[in-house]
C-alpha cells in the first residue's frame, strides 16, 4: 500500500493525472480536456471551473484504477503565467488569463519605461513581455480595478488547485515565479513588483518551496475523487520546469530540449543570472535555478508547410527533404511565424524565408525551416549555456570545476531531447550537427506529470531529495544521435549569416505591423 504517487499536468487544454510507482513507472493516465476561449483578438481565456470539473474527474478516474489506498501523495505541474481572480470561498471572479494573451502590450511598455526594463528582468528573471502575468494584472487594475480591488486573491493554477483541494492558500515559489511578480533571487514576493501590478500584499497566496507538503486532501474533496482524506498535496512546479525534472535534467552540466508545437529548452545554473537572452525560473527542485529559452513557433511550421503547400504528408516531406543537400540550395528561414521571446522579445517579428528561387519545391522549404529551427535553438543554447558555466566558474573559483563539468566552450556534455520533433529523424540530424553535440532521446511522453510525481515521492520519504527522485524516476534515454562531421562546418558557417537575419528584417516587420493596425 502506499506504493503510487500521482503527478498531475494542467495543460493549456486538458488536465491530465497519472499515477507512478516508486521506479518511475507509468501505472494509469487520465485525461479530460477543456475548451478555450478566444474572445477578441489577443485575448485568450478559461473558465477555472472547467479546470477543476476536469481535475476531478481525472483523479476519479486514476483512483479508481489503481484503488485509493495505494495513493500516498499528490503533486501538480501546470500551464505557467495563467492565473484567475478568486473570491473568499475560491470562486473565480474572472475568466482566467492565459500565457497565450496579449491583451497588455501596452503595460509591458509603460512598467517598462516607469521601472526600467532591466530593473523588471533583473528582479523578476523574465524580460518584459506580455507573457508573465504582471501586465495582464496591471492591465486588470485599469480595465477592471473594482474587480481586482475586490478580488481576495490572484492564483495561479497551483494556488487555484490547492486552495480547492486543500482549503489553504498556498502555491509553489516554482509556480509562481512565472507571473513576474517573484524576486527570483529570493524565492518571495517582489513588493515594488506587487504595487506595480496594482495589488495588495494580502491578495497573494502564502509560498512553499516546491517538493513542500501544502496540506492534505480536504473530507469533502476526498469523497467526491475516491482517495483518502488527508492524502498529502505536495508544492509542484509550472510545466516548463517539471518537464526539465522529468527528463533528468536537476544538477550542472545538464540541459533539455522539447521539440514540441513550441520548441522550449532548459539549462540548470548553479547561481542567480540574468539576461535578455533567456528567462530565468526557480529551480524544481528548490536548489538553484533554470534558465529557459522559448520558440513559439516550433513544430507547428511543419503543419503549417504541409497545409501550405497541399503536401500528402509530413512524412513524405521529410522523406523528400533528405535528399536536399545541406543549405536547402540557398534558403534560409527564419521561424518567427509567432513572434519571437528570447533573445529579442519582439511581439512585431513574423517570420522570413530568404533566397527563394524558381528552382525551389517544398522539399527545400521543409528542410529550410528544420534548419531554420535549428540555427535559432543553437544561438539560444549558446548564450544560454556558456552564462550558466560563467557563473559557475565565478562561484566556484575553479576552473578545473568548470572543466569537468562541461565540454569544451561551456556546452553541457548532456543534451536530453523528447517531445513529437524527436520523431522526426531529419531534424534530429540536424539539430544534433548544428548544435555540434549528441542528442540523447528521453522515451518520456509526460515529463511534466512525471516531473511532479519526482516532487511527491521525496515529499513522503521516498528519496532523500528531488534529486535523488529525478535519478531514480527518470527514464533512461532509449537512442542517441551524433551529429554528422560532414555537415558541421558547413552550417557553422550558415549559422553565422543567420545571425544577421532578424536584425536585417526588425525594421520591415515593425512598420507592416503599423500598418496593419491603421
Amino acid at each position: 500500500m502506499d506504493d503510487v504517487v500521482i503527478g498531475i499536468d494542467a495543460s493549456t487544454t486538458a488536465v491530465k493525472a497519472i499515477a507512478f510507482t516508486r521506479d518511475g513507472k507509468e501505472l494509469f493516465q487520465a485525461r479530460e480536456a477543456y475548451p478555450l476561449s478566444n474572445p477578441r483578438p489577443g485575448h485568450f481565456e478559461q473558465d477555472a471551473e472547467h479546470w477543476w470539473t476536469a481535475l476531478l474527474g481525472a483523479l476519479k478516474q486514476v483512483a479508481e484504477a489503481v484503488g485509493a489506498a495505494r495513493v500516498a501523495a499528490i503533486a501538480i505541474a501546470h500551464q505557467r503565467e495563467t492565473f484567475t481572480l478568486i473570491d473568499h470561498a475560491g470562486k473565480p471572479l474572472i475568466p482566467a488569463i492565459l500565457w497565450l494573451d496579449e491583451r497588455a502590450r501596452p503595460q509591458v511598455i509603460r512598467l517598462s519605461a516607469e521601472l526600467g526594463r532591466e530593473t523588471i528582468r533583473d528582479w523578476s528573471g523574465k524580460p518584459p513581455d506580455p507573457t508573465p502575468a504582471l501586465y495582464a494584472i496591471a492591465w486588470l487594475a485599469e480595465h477592471q480595478p473594482q474587480t481586482l480591488d475586490d478580488a481576495a486573491a490572484v492564483v495561479d493554477v497551483h494556488g487555484f488547485f490547492v486552495h480547492r483541494l486543500t482549503g489553504r492558500l498556498v502555491t509553489s515559489t516554482a509556480s509562481a515565479d512565472p507571473l513576474g511578480l517573484l524576486d527570483v533571487k529570493n524565492g518571495t514576493w517582489h513588493p515594488e513588483l506587487v504595487e506595480a501590478a496594482g495589488l495588495r500584499p494580502d491578495q497573494l497566496p502564502r509560498l512553499v518551496a516546491p517538493g513542500a507538503i501544502c496540506g492534505g486532501l480536504g473530507e469533502s474533496v476526498a469523497r467526491l475523487i475516491g482517495l483518502k482524506a488527508g492524502t498529502p498535496v505536495v508544492a509542484g512546479a509550472g510545466d516548463g520546469q517539471a518537464m526539465g525534472l522529468g527528463m533528468g535534467v536537476y544538477g550542472d552540466g545538464k540541459n533539455y530540449l522539447s521539440l514540441g508545437s513550441g520548441i522550449v529548452s532548459g539549462c540548470y545554473s548553479h547561481g542567480i543570472t540574468t539576461s535578455e537572452a533567456f528567462r530565468t525560473l526557480v529551480s524544481p527542485t528548490g536548489s538553484g535555478f533554470m534558465l529557459e529559452t522559448v520558440l513559439r513557433s516550433g513544430m507547428q511550421l511543419v503543419d503549417w508547410i504541409v497545409r501550405t503547400t497541399g503536401s500528402p504528408s509530413a512524412a513524405a516531406l521529410e522523406k523528400a527533404a533528405v535528399d536536399v543537400a545541406a543549405g536547402s540550395e540557398g534558403l534560409l528561414v527564419m521561424p518567427y511565424w509567432a513572434g519571437v521571446m528570447s533573445p529579442y522579445w519582439d511581439g512585431a517579428a513574423r517570420g522570413a524565408i530568404v533566397g527563394l528561387s524558381l528552382d525551389h519545391e517544398p522539399k527545400h522549404l521543409f528542410r529550410a525551416v528544420l534548419e531554420g529551427i535549428a540555427f535559432e535553438q543553437a544561438i539560444a543554447s549558446e548564450a544560454m549555456e556558456t552564462q550558466a558555466a560563467e557563473t559557475r566558474a565565478v562561484e566556484t573559483q575553479a576552473a578545473e570545476t568548470r572543466a569537468a563539468e562541461t565540454l569544451a566552450g561551456g556546452k553541457p556534455a548532456a543534451m536530453i531531447a523528447a517531445g513529437g520533433g524527436t520523431n522526426c529523424a531529419l531534424l534530429m540530424r540536424i539539430m544534433a550537427s548544428v548544435l555540434e553535440r549528441p542528442l540523447s532521446v528521453s522515451p518520456v511522453n509526460e515529463a511534466a506529470a512525471l516531473g511532479a510525481a519526482m516532487l511527491a515521492a521525496s515529499a513522503i520519504g521516498w528519496f532523500a531529495s528531488p534529486e535523488t527522485a529525478a535519478e531514480a524516476m527518470a527514464a533512461p534515454p532509449t537512442r542517441h544521435v551524433d551529429p554528422i562531421d560532414g555537415l558541421v562546418s558547413g552550417y557553422r558557417a550558415r549559422k553565422a549569416i543567420y545571425r544577421d537575419l532578424y536584425q536585417a528584417t526588425r525594421e520591415t516587420h515593425v512598420r507592416l505591423e503599423a500598418l496593419s493596425k491603421v
